[in-house]
């Protein structure tokens, strides 16, 4: 037989895939895998209930149903200022993660060069290569994830054809800041490139962080494709609804990728989700407010514990260095991630499963907190007891206030 795609052949199963069997097979709490669970908002889970029964279940429109465009275009000047026509500059996605192939598709040619940030959502570097475009890779550090601007300005070029910027950052946590962006903003204008932003999860920052989309920044209006997710802004993960907002020059462009990845997205998931753009503040505050709750309970409890916990201004994530856990018994991050799924029935995510390039950090584990409090707790008190078992004299956790 002839050999198939040599890409996608040599690409192993997921991080997260891997994890999260070897949760199931110890009986795990799995803190690894970023979904929450717990159910979305009612009214808009009644919402695509009711609309099954509307006799309305035939392919809608290719770019989306009218009624959730102008929902999208309404929340982008609701929450940015940002003004974009919903018949001409929002296409409907089946999630967020084909908004970002499809957008990828309507921007690169093979050859082009494109910008990733280290560390990095997992399937950005395979959809680049797959288009045979070539990534440049720029690495933020922890703890502080600060840009490396001089890097940043190093890895554009004549060929560089666009960016790929997520923030909120999976994993760390970062939001960037409006100085990192004017920055970025700076190097598009004078390489005359794109900006594809993954803003998901845009509506989950914390400790008075706001998101600012870089679409917002003098002369990238026309340049940005920004990419939201219902599955992220109202707890759905499985529903897999997102959109893109961008200049009608791209929109034809995305939509014709998008045609050919899906075509649609199923219609009574798109009338609950213009429904739940049209939620009240308080929804969208009190969805911040719960989630930084969570992340706080969850980071105390790692702290008593000895972890090493970073900073994280958004998203549902967390990350933590085990190396004042483990001591001399400090190994790399996929054993540290193994052991305490086998040892002390928690599963978390290994860091250096988000970077592509050589000498990754290894000493850092991605927990997630968009879980209920009580299954925190339990994670929390399955370490204490995993640590005092292996005579690691530790407080053990309290229940966090909340």
């Amino acid at each position: 037989m002839k050999p198939q795609n040599s890409l996608l052949s040599g690409i192993g199963t997921t991080v997260f895939t891997v994890m999260s069997a070897l949760a199931a097979q110890h009986g795990a709490i799995n803190l690894g895998q970023g979904f929450p669970d717990y159910e979305g908002p009612e009214d808009v889970v009644r919402a695509a209930a009711d609309a099954l029964l509307d006799n309305r279940n035939q392919y809608p429109p290719l770019t989306g149903l009218p009624e959730l465009r102008e929902a999208v275009a309404a929340a982008n000047h609701r929450f940015y200022g940002i003004q974009a026509d919903p018949a001409a500059e929002v296409i409907v996605t089946s999630g967020a993660t084909e908004a970002i192939t499809a957008s990828l598709m309507a921007i690169l040619d093979p050859g082009d060069e494109v910008v990733l940030i280290e560390p990095l959502y997992d399937t950005y570097l395979p959809v680049v290569r797959l288009l045979g475009a070539v990534p440049k890779l720029v690495r933020l550090a922890p703890p502080k994830w600060e840009l490396p601007r001089a890097e940043l300005a190093a890895a554009f070029g004549p060929r560089t054809k666009a960016i790929l910027l997520n923030s909120p950052m999976n994993p760390c946590g970062k939001v960037f800041t409006a100085a990192e962006l004017a920055f970025i903003a700076d190097l598009l204008q004078r390489h005359d490139a794109y900006a594809i932003c993954d803003e998901v999860y845009e509506h989950l920052t914390f400790d008075g962080w706001k998101h600012i989309p870089l679409m917002t920044l003098p002369g990238m209006r026309e340049r940005c494709l920004r990419i939201g997710s219902a599955g992220k802004t109202f707890s759905l993960t499985g529903w897999k609804v997102g959109y893109v907002t961008c200049d009608k020059s791209i929109a034809g462009n995305v939509a014709k990728a998008h045609q050919n990845l899906t075509f649609t997205t199923p219609p009574n998931l798109q009338r609950a989700v213009a429904l739940g753009l049209r939620k009240g503040d308080d929804y969208f505050d009190s969805l911040a407010s719960t989630l930084q709750s969570r992340r706080d309970r969850l980071a105390a409890g790692l702290e008593r514990l000895g972890f090493g916990v970073l900073p994280a201004m958004g998203s549902y994530f967390i990350t933590a260095d085990f190396r004042p856990v483990m001591g001399a018994e400090a190994a790399d991050d996929v054993a540290f991630c193994q052991h305490i799924t086998e040892a002390a029935k928690v599963t978390a995510i290994p860091v250096s499963a988000f970077y592509a390039g050589a000498e990754a950090p290894t000493h850092y584990a991605r927990f997630a907190f968009c879980k209920n409090e009580a299954v925190l707790d339990a994670a929390l008190e399955r370490l204490a007891t995993w640590q005092a078992g292996r005579g690691v004299a530790r407080a053990a956790p309290r229940a966090a206030a909340g």
